[in-house]
């Protein structure tokens, strides 16, 4: 073959290369800008001073004001009440560096954080991109780049919600992405590189290892069935995720004097979805920053004895309700699946976007399960990181309480997959028709 021949192909691979790159980064800029657009109608409801600015990012915006006021890591909510663990640190950071630059609670600052957080949901194109493309092709790669531009949730929460979501909706599946590659790589560093990025993602919002954590197992799996040398890979990966998170672990161990490993407020959120009042998914009282009686007992027993107590209050109601909180509990399934929870009128009236939601969240459900199905046919064990992935997220979320914005980090996988079963379904059709 001549010399001529192989500099064409290469040409040729380069050319597709950067047209490749330059169609991502516009789809990435129609994405930004649709989200900024947004942010332009939104943002003042974040400027509410009600409630010492609680709209503007809740506990998140409390502890990121305590950084800048050189108080620490402290005060999630109306007063100084000492160091938390309330949140994990990443997001809390970006805001306080945000207030230094802008101001606590000021405009400029919530125009900020929030084209800030639409910046991270335009880069998530990119990730869609790349695991559909490594999964089920260029066709799939495209369309789902384009669904999640113009993606509802993607828009809206990125745009309006001042919280980590946007941000773990982008660090989720970016090591989603990176979990995939192991498949094909025995290098340590492919590995390690893994453990890294989930080691940050879990410290932007640890409900990302509820997903993470089976698809690596997965991986070690495949590894061991390769005979590469999958303890050691393994131990690679376990040891760079380490690294990342024990500064955090290490921080909350001698502050609390025991050992938190991300958020100390589980004890909490099982005592919000769990009573005998099922009229919503979570009681509207529950919460310090909903309850003047929380808040005082809050106050009075500092986060930690707060935190085991409400374990203990929750575990104790579990306990003496068994029928009760499976019952719950499947409600709590089906709403993280179709965000349906009640039709009551009163229950409406408070969620007037709950229709909506439904349709939009059961739609994509239904196409994901179906991308499963289709894959499952067709690309064989590489469908499993996403089952395992889909099944295992919400999990938590059965045993405490769910939230609309609680699936958000698993959209990304959801559209990929529906728009796969979309896609091959077209495909059939065509060649059917032929």
């Amino acid at each position: 073959m001549s010399s001529g021949s192989h500099a064409g192909r290469f040409s040729s691979a380069a050319t597709r290369t950067r047209e490749t790159r330059n169609t991502l980064w516009l789809i990435v800029l129609l994405a930004l800008v649709l989200r900024l657009i947004v942010v332009g109608f939104l943002y003042p409801e974040r400027l509410n001073p009600d409630r010492d600015y609680w709209r503007f990012g809740g506990e998140v915006g409390r502890v990121a004001r305590s950084l800048v006021q050189g108080k620490g890591f402290s005060s999630p909510m109306f007063a100084d009440t000492g160091p938390t663990a309330w949140l994990t640190p990443i997001y809390p950071s970006l805001l306080a560096l945000v207030f230094k630059l802008f101001g606590v609670f000021t405009k400029a600052s919530a125009i900020c954080i929030l084209s800030l957080n639409s910046l991270f949901s335009a880069l998530t194109c990119l990730p869609v991109f790349f695991m559909a493309r490594r999964s089920f092709g260029e066709t799939t790669a495209w369309r789902a780049a384009w669904a999640w531009a113009f993606f509802p949730y993607g828009i809206y929460f990125a745009a309006d919600f001042i919280w980590p979501t946007a941000l773990s909706t982008l660090l989720l599946p970016l090591a989603f992405l990176s979990a995939l590659a192991l498949d094909e790589s025995s290098r340590k560093w492919a590995w390690a590189r893994c453990g890294l990025i989930t080691g940050i993602a879990a410290l932007c919002d640890p409900i990302v290892m509820t997903a993470l954590s089976p698809v690596g197992i997965w991986m070690c799996y495949r590894a061991y069935r390769r005979k590469w040398n999958w303890a050691q890979l393994a131990l690679g990966a376990a040891l760079a995720f380490v690294i990342v998170v024990s500064p955090w672990f290490v921080r909350n161990y001698f502050t609390f004097h025991k050992v938190v490993p991300f958020r100390g407020n589980l004890g909490l959120e099982l005592y919000s979805g769990n009573s005998d009042d099922t009229s919503r998914w979570a009681k509207g009282d529950a919460q310090p920053s909903h309850s003047e009686k929380e808040w005082q007992e809050y106050v009075q027993l500092g986060e930690m004895r707060y935190m085991q107590h409400k374990r203990e209050q929750a575990l104790g109601f579990i306990s003496g309700h068994k029928k009760l909180f499976l019952w719950v509990s499947l409600r709590r399934a089906a709403y993280m699946w179709t965000n349906f929870w009640s039709l009551d009128p009163d229950y409406l009236r408070e969620e007037p976007f709950e229709l909506p939601a439904i349709f939009l969240n059961t739609g994509l459900s239904a196409l994901a399960l179906w991308g499963l199905w289709t894959g499952r046919r067709t690309v064989g064990a590489g469908i499993a990181p996403y089952a395992l992935a889909l099944f295992f997220f919400p999990v938590v979320y059965y045993a405490t309480h769910p939230e609309d914005y609680f699936r958000r980090p698993m959209d990304p996988i959801f559209v990929v997959l529906g728009v796969y079963a979309v896609t091959a379904w077209l495909q059939r059709r065509r060649l059917v028709t032929r």
